[in-house]
């Protein structure tokens, strides 16, 4: 159950994630690396421990439930500028990202006019967001040389490309959903 408390535990942890991101970003743009990685460790463990805590102890919020995705979308923003300032990714993929975020955007203050809430996560957007969590570290590490960088870059592209495709798949799914709930509403009228 959805509760409308604000002082959760997970809540506290989506909170520290989100302060976390302006260390990240110092961090990476300094190039001290390996703390950055740190860092984004850090955020995934956390971002695993807040939404297993909330299930576990019924603690799921209206607030938990922006603030969670928030920090992971801040996080692949941050990540995604780094990458891109520093020539490991192309621009059409942050494109290829961020137009997905915009898209479902657009679509809020339609929901918002019927008096719904953001739209319950799906597995395949859980999914993207988990193989990006993991793309982003892997093709930072690809920019050091020897096998961890090979072998970084080979696994970072697989999560990247999987990722997108989920990410997109996910969008599809919130789309289609989205659809369901405004068309419903129409009838009903």
């Amino acid at each position: 159950m959805v509760s409308g408390r604000i002082l959760t535990v997970p809540n506290a942890i989506s909170g520290v994630r989100l302060a976390l991101v302006p260390v990240f970003a110092v961090l990476i743009f300094r190039g001290q690396d390996v703390w950055a990685l740190g860092v984004l460790a850090l955020s995934g463990a956390s971002d695993w421990l807040d939404g297993f805590i909330a299930r576990r102890f019924d603690q799921v919020s209206r607030l938990g439930k922006v603030l969670d995705p928030a920090a992971d979308r801040l996080f692949i923003l941050v990540t995604l500028i780094a990458l891109v300032w520093r020539d490991a990714i192309p621009l059409w993929l942050v494109l290829a990202l961020v137009s997905r975020d915009v898209l479902l955007a657009c679509l809020m203050p339609f929901l918002a006019r019927q008096r719904y809430g953001p739209l319950p996560v799906h597995f395949a957007g859980k999914a993207a967001t988990f193989a990006l969590l993991y793309a982003f570290p892997l093709l930072l590490l690809a920019e050091w040389t020897g096998p961890v960088g090979t072998t970084a870059a080979v696994l970072g592209w697989a999560f990247a490309w999987w990722g997108l495709g989920l990410y997109w798949l996910a969008a599809v799914l919130y789309l289609v959903q989205a659809r369901a709930l405004l068309g419903a509403d129409r009838v009903t009228v």
